[in-house]
């Protein structure tokens, strides 16, 4: 699942609910009563009254499909911006025009903001809609107590609904870094295990293929117990190569896997990631050995970029692959250094054949290009 999927308006796991969004909004609709009743107890006649009746219908409508459309925090659809305009629109003209508790309607769009825009634009709103009540008031002579009512509803439920967003999209990085620490430390821990494997099993069969050998040797003379000790060298060599196997599988990462991780770390890190992957599936030496160029060059966002943006692009033609991971931090204009994780870096692509160029990008930023043509065998 996604982040803005568990950010979303939602049930207590995160998981996007139109109906719960639905209902709970339709509990804020009672409000609306105090303009209906205008409407329907005659205070409001004539075509006053029909085009009050038809624009508080749109603004209804208007306002639940930007509920419904409003997928989450970070994760729009084409129409929720036109249909918070559309809604926003409707609320001015329903206060400007109307006055009195058709002031309320710009309450609903403050709801509206804070869930839907950025925290400073939502905070502009809020302030938008409290100017429109008062001047909805003293345009329309609406009572002093009735604007003040709507204008501490403004102000109140606007830091209120921007409140419980920001807290649920702390709530919601939290639980996404607790994540990242079990992985990491479930990384560790296959790394221990293949550590131990190796060193243990390892060892052991190569003195079994090595006391084999000798034996076989000392054994020319029986054919049979040289055929037996034969045997046993044999399952040996064959048992010390799976074990070298599984652990080199244990201790690499595929690169999809480093690319999920990657999303993982940087989102966790507050920086917004963009992942492109093009072109025909990578070798297993070749896919192993961008994958390890990903996980170093995010490493590296992470601790010293301080980035707000990163793009990683994975290309491959069948002849070369290459990577980029491009990022909008503090990149700086004075000479560039590698330390030694890229040195790392460039050593094992060197032994591939390939070539990394790692350095800042004029404006700001840093850019991480690794090259590796197809058919290298030294990826180790």
């Amino acid at each position: 699942m996604s982040f803005a999927e568990k950010i979303s308006f939602g049930d207590a796991e995160g998981k996007p609910s139109r109906r719960r969004r639905l209902l709970g909004v339709s509990f804020g609709l009672i409000y609306l009563v105090f303009p209906i009743t205008e409407l329907v107890s005659g205070a409001m006649t004539g075509a006053r009254a029909v085009w009050a009746a038809v624009l508080l219908v749109v603004f209804i409508s208007a306002f639940l499909a930007t509920v419904v459309a409003n997928r989450s925090f970070f994760e729009r659809s084409r129409w929720t911006y036109p249909l918070l305009v559309v809604t926003s629109v409707l609320g001015v003209t329903g206060a400007l025009a109307f006055g009195g508790s058709w002031l309320s309607l710009p309450v609903y769009c403050v709801v509206l903001y804070a869930f839907t825009l950025p925290a400073v634009w939502a905070v502009w709103g809020v302030l938008a809609s409290l100017a429109v009540v008062v001047g909805g008031g003293l345009l329309n002579h609406t009572e002093a107590d009735t604007m003040i009512v709507l204008g501490l509803q403004v102000l109140t439920l606007g830091v209120l609904f921007i409140s419980v967003r920001n807290t649920r999209v702390l709530s919601v990085k939290l639980r996404e870094a607790q994540d990242e620490v079990a992985r990491l430390a479930a990384t560790e821990e296959r790394l221990r295990i293949a550590r131990d494997l190796h060193d243990l099993l390892g060892h052991s069969l190569s003195l079994i293929v090595l006391k084999s050998e000798l034996a076989g040797r000392l054994a020319e003379d029986s054919p049979q117990a040289h055929k037996e000790i034969t045997d046993i060298e044999s399952v040996a060599r064959k048992a010390l190569e799976e074990v070298r196997e599984a652990v080199t599988g244990y201790r690499q990462r595929s690169l999809p896997e480093e690319l999920d991780g990657a999303r993982s770390v940087l989102r966790a890190a507050g920086v917004q990631a963009e992942v492109r992957v093009s072109g025909t599936p990578l070798p297993g030496l070749l896919d192993g050995l961008l994958g390890w160029s990903v996980r170093e060059g995010t490493t590296n966002v992470v601790r010293h970029a301080r980035a707000t943006r990163c793009e990683i692009k994975v290309t491959y033609d069948g002849r070369q692959a290459t990577l980029e991971i491009v990022d909008n931090g503090k990149g700086g204009d004075g000479p560039y250094e590698m330390g030694s994780g890229l040195r790392g870096l460039h050593e094992r692509v060197a032994g591939a054949g390939g070539t990394v160029v790692a350095g800042p990008v004029p404006g700001g930023g840093h850019r991480l290009r690794v090259l590796v043509p197809a058919g290298t065998e030294t990826c180790e």
